[in-house]
C-alpha cells in the first residue's frame, strides 16, 4: 500500500497543492513581552497542508511520501466552514533533511509562497546555529517573522 501511495504523487502535483494549500511558517515569541506567558516554546517552525476532510487521503500520500510528519483533524465550528485535516512538519530534523531540501529541488511556483519559504529557511538556519538562545538571535527572528504572509 505504501509503494502504491508514493507513486501517485509527483514532486509536480506536490509544489502545487503546496503552492495552493500549504504554508512555512514559524511562531516566535515577541522577545519585547514578558515572559510570563503560558507558551512554553519560544520558537516553533512549522510546515503545513490543510485540506478539507474528505480530501484526507491525499494528506496521508504526502505523509507517506516525505515518510515524517503527523496527519490529524482540525474541527472548525464556525459557520460555512467544513471540518479539516492537517498534515504538519515540525520536527526540525525532518524540516532540514526532508521538507527544505524537496522544495529547494522543486521550486514553489508562487512568488509570495517561494518568498515565506526563503524566510523560513533562513530561519531555520539560524535555529540550527542556536541562535534563538540569544536574545539577538530571537530579536532577528521576531524581524524575519514579520517578513513572512
Amino acid at each position: 500500500m505504501k509503494d502504491s501511495l508514493m507513486h501517485t504523487l509527483n514532486p509536480d502535483y506536490i509544489v502545487g497543492l503546496v503552492d495552493g494549500e500549504g504554508s512555512f511558517t514559524v511562531y516566535v515569541r515577541d522577545p519585547g513581552l514578558p515572559n510570563e506567558t503560558s507558551r512554553r516554546v519560544k520558537v516553533e517552525p512549522k510546515f503545513y497542508v490543510k485540506l478539507v476532510e474528505k480530501d484526507k487521503e491525499i494528506l496521508d500520500r504526502l505523509k507517506a511520501f516525505f515518510g515524517c510528519g503527523s496527519v490529524y483533524f482540525q474541527k472548525d465550528t464556525r459557520s460555512n466552514h467544513q471540518n479539516c485535516y492537517r498534515y504538519e512538519v515540525y520536527n526540525r530534523n525532518d524540516l532540514m533533511e526532508k521538507i527544505i531540501p524537496f522544495f529547494k529541488e522543486n521550486r514553489l511556483r508562487f512568488p509570495s509562497k517561494r518568498k515565506d519559504f526563503e524566510i523560513f529557511c533562513e530561519m531555520v538556519d539560524i535555529i540550527s546555529k542556536g541562535g534563538h538562545l540569544t536574545d539577538q538571535g530571537m530579536r532577528e527572528l521576531y524581524r524575519l517573522k514579520q517578513l513572512m504572509h
